[in-house]
């Protein structure tokens, strides 16, 4: 590439976290998929989820790999400031566990339900998910309460960077918690505890993170919007390829990515077992994992409302989704890269207690 060809690329920061779903992001620009479409995408790794919350919010980063729950979390000012986000794709479904302590993954096998074992432990229960109305926490909770344990009075809820939970778990300051992988991976290989379920399992074919902007990014430069979007797709897709996988392993497994050793990786991204592809981490399902589905978005706003978050009635989740859910920008994105379209904007939905939504 020439020096004039370069100067005419649009130049993106893009925040970010350790996690084995951050892969597009990683390939777009290891592939000069970016480039492409005439942009260059400046990562950088951050620390949690209200790092990339507060960067995104303040114009530090332009776009972010970002939890789906957080963006519903901060449209409707949730725990923290109010603001206009945009998801313009989603980057995943599936690929997050549940993990808990080695006597409580023992006290399942045995046949004891979960309340009578965190009744039996000598303080009040511990649980961390990575951000308050993130999927983590919308996975952990819901997967309590289907346990006979009400999230809300029966433990304390804790909020830790995903890297953290390994080593909180085996020192005993967690009985249990709620991350993407590898974090479940990396527990299991220190000993610290065991993953009990896969999120794939609660929800098949969930939402999980997304590509998510300032709203006055998306309506004030659609075009730039558009090319970002159409760059994650192409991306995306290129993940679904078995043997683009394998390669993708030693990127994530750099320092300046994960950090962690590449085995651990590709158990996460190279699962050896078949088991249902519906549980398993996607990327892309010619296109079924990126449309960014209204019926996804008014799941995570009725769990707002189950757990007393938000108090008004339904009336208006539609509009608020209508401006948080970029589609146009992501159908002018697939019908260039030529990625099908579904056609309607919503999806049935069934979770693993028989709940279904739409």
């Amino acid at each position: 590439m020439t020096r004039q060809e370069n100067s005419e690329l649009r130049t993106l920061q893009v925040g970010f976290m350790p996690l084995i779903d951050c892969a597009p992001l990683i390939a777009a620009v290891r592939l000069g998929l970016d480039r492409r479409h005439g942009l260059q995408l400046q990562l950088h790794r951050q620390a949690s989820w209200a790092a990339i919350r507060d960067k995104l919010l303040s114009g530090e980063l332009d776009a972010v790999h970002a939890l789906a729950g957080l963006v519903y979390g901060v449209e409707a000012g949730i725990g923290g400031p109010q603001a206009e986000l945009a998801i313009l794709l989603t980057l995943n479904q599936n690929g997050q566990a549940i993990v808990l302590s080695p006597p409580l993954v023992q006290g399942l096998e045995r046949g004891t339900p979960l309340p009578e074992l965190l009744a039996a432990l000598p303080r009040r229960p511990v649980f961390a998910q990575t951000f308050p109305t993130g999927t983590h926490a919308m996975w952990l909770y819901y997967w309590l309460a289907a346990q006979g344990v009400d999230p809300m009075t029966s433990i304390q809820g804790v909020t830790l960077p995903p890297p953290q939970m390994p080593n909180a778990l085996a020192r005993g300051e967690l009985d249990g918690y709620c991350a993407g992988e590898p974090w479940a991976v990396q527990a299991e290989a220190l000993g610290a505890g065991a993953r009990v379920i896969r999120s794939g399992q609660i929800w098949p074919g969930h939402p999980e993170k997304v590509l998510a902007c300032r709203r006055e990014f998306a309506a004030l430069q659609p075009d730039l919007a558009v090319a970002l979007t159409a760059t994650l797709l192409e991306a995306c897709r290129w993940l679904d390829e078995p043997e683009n996988r394998k390669q993708a392993v030693a990127w994530l497994a750099d320092p300046d990515v994960i950090g962690l050793p590449a085995e651990r990786i590709a158990a996460c991204l190279l699962p050896a077992d078949g088991g249902n592809a519906e549980h398993r981490l996607r990327f892309h399902a010619n296109g079924q994992v990126n449309f960014p589905w209204l019926s996804d978005g008014r799941w995570f706003l009725q769990q707002f409302r189950r757990w007393g978050w938000l108090t008004d009635d339904s009336g208006e989740d539609d509009a608020l989704l209508a401006n948080v859910h970029r589609l146009d920008t992501y159908r002018q994105a697939a019908e260039q890269v030529g990625v099908p379209l579904p056609g309607a904007d919503t999806r049935p939905n069934l979770l693993f207690d028989g709940d279904r939504s739409s």
